[in-house]
């Protein structure tokens, strides 16, 4: 069984940072050659929006919401199983429960593209 982890989310400052992390355990590590993995945000009361990808298939290319890039950077470790979110300049606006996913498929910008799914984890942003 696959399991996604999130770790990393609490509470700061506007303008502040914070760095997330997804471990995936399990069958994941070396099975999905061709997928890709990502980050995802439901804020009270909002749809699950689309954070950020990456894909190593072919070489590793990353993947934004517009409304997102510039600001956030997303990144994979050495292996396939680890996935990292760097967040700058935060604003409360981005205050919510982050979440971390994988696909089998490649990558997408819906719920739907994906296999795999953290528990997620709390970002607050205090102005």
């Amino acid at each position: 069984q696959v399991q996604l982890i999130e770790s990393g989310g609490g509470l700061v400052q506007a303008g502040g940072s914070l760095r997330l992390s997804c471990a995936a355990s399990g069958a994941y590590g070396g099975a999905f050659s061709r997928g890709g993995m990502g980050w995802f945000r439901q804020a009270p009361g909002q749809e699950r929006q689309f954070v950020a990808a990456i894909t190593w298939s072919g070489g590793t290319t990353a993947y934004y919401a517009d409304s997102l890039k510039g600001r956030f950077t997303i990144s994979r470790g050495n292996t396939k199983d680890a996935v990292y979110l760097q967040m700058n300049s935060l604003k409360p606006d981005d205050t919510a429960v982050y979440y971390c996913a994988a696909s089998v498929r490649g990558w997408g910008r819906q719920v739907y593209d994906y296999d795999y799914w953290g528990q997620g984890t709390q970002v607050t942003v205090s102005s």
